[in-house]
This record gives structure tokens, C-alpha cells and sequence, in this order.
């Protein structure tokens, strides 16, 4: 078991991450963040940017001991696979974390630095990327397929057998019908109803849902 973690990102998201590991008996020692902020979690230093984290890898003795895991969400899948392969190329551990009460299939994979939420379910054969987030409550039923960097909102629902691009965010208590296929960086909005395929950078709202934007 990892016991030290860094996290990217320094504001809510930091907060559960924080609470999950703490549960699982780890720490976190070191927080990172883009924008110059207070530190969600008391006592833990916040280092800005790029720039702080390569001062503070440079001066870890056993950085191949800490794990890193991305606290940015919403629809900010390429920055959050972007610190995760910064995370990855200076030796950090990148695993999976999931809440206790998650309930995660046998027969699925989960990719690195993925976090699964409290009460989330992911279903037989499913396939998640890297750097994933299924967020509270958020369901991925059977065989369904995410590319990396993929957030799902709270209480949102894949039905079975859906294929999701990398960068794609799904708003919190979105459903997406069986065998849709969602394009990379498309976005879905809070509540919407999917019931056809959504292509590549297209926001789609409603119920049913319609295109509103487009890349």
C-alpha cells in the first residue's frame, strides 16, 4: 500500500481525494496547482506550477516510493492527463484509487490514475483509460469503453456497452443510451438524455439530447 501521495490540483476535488487515501491509511505530503491558492488541506505546502513541481521532485530522495494522482475536474480531461504523464515521466506511482463503498467488476480494467467515487459502480468487462474520474454515484454498466482523461459527474449513467472518447466530460445525472458512441472532447451536459451518438467536440444538452456547441 502507497502511503505517501501528491496531489495536482489544490482546491475541492484535493479535499475527497484527501479523504479517500486518509481512509486507506495514506497521506498526502504535497499539494500542485496552476493558480497561486490557499492550500484545501491544512498543514500540506501548495507549490505553483510547472516550475514547483520540478523543485520539489529534484529534492525527493525516493520519489519512486510517492504516488501522484491529478485533482482537477470537470472538463479538463487534457490538463488532467497532461499532469498525469508529468506525474509518470519523473517516477511517480499513478494507481487507481477508489472509494471503499465502490463497486468495481472483477472483469474490468482500470486504468492508472483513475479514481472511482464513493458509491460509483463499474460493470463486467468495462474498460477505463488513464486518468479517469467516475464521480459519486456515476454508474458505467457493462462493456463500456472510456478513453483517457474522461469525467463523469455525479449520479451520471452509461448503459451498457457504450464507447467513450479520451477528454470527454459528462455532466452530473446525464444518461447515455445503450451502444452510443461519444467523439474525444465531446462534452454532455448535467441532466441530458443521450440517445444517439455524439460526435468529436460537440457539446449536446437536453432531453433528448441536441447539439448547442460545437469545436
Amino acid at each position: 500500500m502507497v502511503k505517501s501521495f501528491v496531489l495536482w490540483g489544490s482546491s475541492g476535488h484535493a479535499k475527497v481525494l484527501s479523504e479517500i487515501i486518509l481512509d486507506q491509511g495514506g497521506r498526502v505530503v504535497a499539494l500542485f496547482d496552476n493558480s497561486k491558492v490557499v492550500a484545501a488541506l491544512p498543514g500540506v505546502q501548495v507549490y505553483h506550477g510547472e516550475r514547483g513541481f520540478m523543485a520539489w521532485a529534484s529534492s525527493r530522495i525516493n520519489i519512486t516510493s510517492i504516488a501522484g494522482l491529478v485533482a482537477i475536474g470537470g472538463g479538463r480531461g487534457r490538463d488532467r492527463v497532461a499532469m498525469h504523464t508529468l506525474f509518470r515521466s519523473k517516477g511517480l506511482l499513478v494507481p487507481v484509487l477508489a472509494h471503499f463503498s465502490a463497486v468495481v467488476s472483477p472483469s474490468a480494467q482500470v486504468g492508472a490514475g483513475t479514481q472511482i467515487m464513493a458509491l460509483a459502480n463499474v460493470g463486467a468487462e468495462s474498460l477505463l483509460g488513464e486518468a479517469c474520474i467516475v464521480n459519486h454515484r456515476a454508474s458505467v454498466d457493462h462493456e463500456c469503453v472510456l478513453g483517457n482523461g474522461v469525467h463523469l459527474g455525479p449520479g451520471a449513467t452509461l448503459c451498457g456497452c457504450i464507447n467513450v472518447g479520451d477528454n470527454v466530460f459528462i455532466g452530473a445525472g446525464a444518461i447515455v443510451l445503450p451502444r452510443i458512441s461519444i467523439g474525444s472532447d465531446a462534452v454532455v451536459g448535467a441532466g441530458a438524455v443521450v440517445t444517439c451518438d455524439v460526435p468529436a467536440g460537440v457539446t449536446v444538452a437536453g432531453n433528448p439530447a441536441r447539439a448547442i456547441k460545437s469545436e
